[in-house]
């Protein structure tokens, strides 16, 4: 394989954070809609 060009390393360093921006807030959003999925079948069974 090619070495990555300097100028390529940039983006990639941008694309790999906003991959791990991307999967933190999923995560998130699914930990908050399967807890309040939970509470809401708690209280109203």
């Amino acid at each position: 394989m090619t070495e990555p060009d300097d100028d390529m390393a940039g983006f990639d360093a941008r694309r790999q954070r906003r991959v791990k921006i991307t999967a933190w807030v999923v995560i998130a959003a699914l930990i908050l809609t399967g807890g309040g999925a939970t509470v809401l079948t708690l209280l109203f069974g």
